[in-house]
């Protein structure tokens, strides 16, 4: 090693020792007598100190390092006068007697500090400078002690940790496959995996009962802050199980994974069933850190004439406690917020409680105290809270009031990234009618099984959007960082389900006639989970974004602009492959 210690472990007790550091200069200060430098390794940061007066030659060749200069240096630790106590290193120095340049460093593009004066696109592209800042490889440190701890917790329960193929067949159902054309097999082409779900069910039937992963997936979808077109997943499956056994097995990794990584005991998590969250939620994701639930008030708000409600499929809101003195600046923003195309609302009605315990409403042509003491009561308003209600088709209406109160639990600070808040979503419908091709999908994959007092609810296409799933999710603070199944194992129950989702019997066995083959030889009963590792790691670090947590991100663009790619191809390499291009 060229180094004795790293520049993050040195300390008073260390005084008066000889010792050899290696690093990049962070920065330097020239104080005429004296030169100081600040020797930065993944490890820390550790002040070198130049004395003219013990060595001018020295001092001289230390005030010709740049900013990020590689270098070995030998000297003696020091106690410091001006002590750092917000430093490691902080009371300490090196009287250096001596020292190399291993490499010199023309000027960075941006500072590598953590007040760093880059911008996103910048960043990206020098991606190498952005992870030498502490906070960004403390994000990645994170990454590795998150994947560790998964391993330590599934190692112990016997699961067995097995590589699945990259290169696999493209399925239509999803999203979309990346595609690799084939050299050796001109005019076909392999797809990357969006996940390893039918290998990791082809390992059950294989007897390996306890299966994990951690590892890469693909989608060609999209992108925004928590997507990225490779993304990794802690991919499980297990057999001879029920949900309960899922749920009870993967909330103690939960818990592990907070106890080990975070320091925090997370209780058991409770299960709420897709119908309640959607009812009192709008989303099958709910930020369950502070309550603000839904309250549907038709019966309350119709028969007075006043047609936006009196047309609606739905009238809903929700009570924002110790809002009442809003002003009207501050409620038109809110109606503002609401009618953004994104979200959709026509517009915000809302009703103050009053200090006095009267109600003033922004539809008082239309209700009288009495009838607005009703929303009171339903909404069990108290004075100074505010009412505030969305009306119109019922799905458009939650959907929007979902964002209304996550902008509410914002604006009032009850969305701390300090604290989490866990729960399973349980009773999933089996499948989501698209009226554009008039046909049922998916809600999950193809895969799922439906619950088994539903399974006589797919003979019939009128009650399909009746069945449930054995499926769940887990959801941390709004967030939907894992998602599974009880999966089908008979293969007669997966040729119906792909009959139902529109495959004729042929191409169900062009497409997956592998896995249907395989269960006719003893398929156990089993099911699994994938968590969004990426994901995960975002929520401990209390972060927005995934891209955060990964060491080299494409941009929103899906380009990893530091490498220039995705990029064209020569000529000879497309020829090879088949592929004819177009001018």
């Amino acid at each position: 090693m060229l180094r004795t210690h790293t520049c993050g472990e040195l300390r008073l007790s260390n005084n008066n020792e000889t010792i050899t550091l290696t690093g990049w200069v962070q920065k330097s200060r020239d104080l005429g007598g004296m030169t100081f430098v600040d020797l930065r390794d993944r490890y820390g940061i550790t002040q070198l100190a130049f004395n003219m007066d013990n060595n001018a030659d020295l001092c001289a060749r230390a005030r010709k390092l740049g900013r990020e200069f590689v270098l070995k240096v030998t000297g003696t630790v020091k106690e410091r006068e001006s002590k750092n106590l917000n430093m490691q290193t902080g009371e300490i120095e090196i009287s250096v007697t001596d020292f190399d340049v291993l490499n010199e460093s023309i000027t960075p593009p941006f500072t590598i500090e953590e007040n760093t004066d880059g911008g996103d696109d910048i960043r990206m592209k020098y991606r190498y400078l952005d992870l030498r800042r502490a906070s960004v490889r403390a994000n990645l440190q994170l990454r590795h002690k998150v994947a560790q701890q998964t391993r330590n917790f599934l190692d112990l329960q016997d699961f067995i940790e097995v590589e699945t193929p990259v290169l696999i067949k493209s399925t239509p159902e999803g999203a979309r496959d990346f595609v690799v054309p084939s050299r050796m097999n001109p005019g076909e082409f392999y797809a990357l995996p969006q996940s390893p779900q039918t290998f990791k069910q082809l390992l059950m039937i294989s007897g390996f009962d306890r299966y994990y992963q951690i590892v890469k997936c693909f989608r060609d979808e999209d992108l925004r802050a928590d997507r990225q077109p490779e993304f990794t997943q802690i991919d499980c499956e297990m057999s001879f199980v029920e949900q309960e056994d899922i749920l009870n097995m993967f909330e103690g990794l939960v818990k592990h994974l907070f106890k080990n990584v975070k320091g925090i005991d997370i209780e058991s998590l409770p299960r709420m069933t897709y119908a309640d969250a959607m009812k009192y939620y709008g989303s099958d994701k709910p930020d369950t850190r502070f309550e603000m639930k839904f309250v549907e008030v038709n019966d309350v708000v119709k028969g007075k004439d006043f047609p936006v409600f009196d047309n609606a499929e739905l009238v809903v809101g929700i009570c924002a406690k110790g809002c009442a003195e809003y002003t009207r600046k501050q409620l038109d923003e809110l109606t503002d917020f609401v009618k953004r195309p994104q979200i959709g609302a026509t517009g915000l009605v809302y009703a103050r409680v009053n200090a006095d315990g009267t109600i003033k409403s922004s539809v008082d042509k239309f209700y009288d105290e009495a009838a607005l003491k009703l929303w009171a009561e339903r909404f069990n308003a108290q004075p100074g809270d505010l009412i505030l209600l969305l009306a119109g088709q019922a799905d458009k209406t939650r959907k929007a009031l979902n964002e209304l109160r996550l902008e509410m639990g914002t604006r009032l600070g009850l969305r701390d990234k300090n604290t989490f808040s866990c729960l399973w979503v349980v009773d999933f419908p089996l499948l989501e009618f698209n009226e554009e091709d008039n046909r049922y999908f998916a809600m999950h994959h193809p895969f799922t099984s439906p619950k088994p007092e539903d399974i006589h609810l797919l003979n019939s296409f009128e009650t399909l959007g009746q069945v449930r799933a054995n499926a769940y999710d887990m959801v941390i603070n709004g967030v939907e960082v894992g998602g599974g199944s009880v999966r089908i194992f008979n293969k007669d129950l997966q040729a119906r389900m792909f009959e139902v989702l529109g495959f004729t019997a042929e191409e169900a066995q062009h497409q997956f006639g592998f896995l249907m083959d395989a269960f006719q030889y003893g398929a156990p009963p089993h099911a699994g989970i994938a968590f969004g590792f990426d994901r995960l790691c975002s929520l401990f670090g209390g972060a927005d974004s995934i891209r955060d947590f990964i060491a080299f991100p494409k941009n929103n663009s899906g380009r990893d602009i530091m490498i220039d790619a995705p990029s064209t191809i020569d000529e000879k390499q497309l020829k090879e492959l088949s592929i004819k291009t177009t001018v």
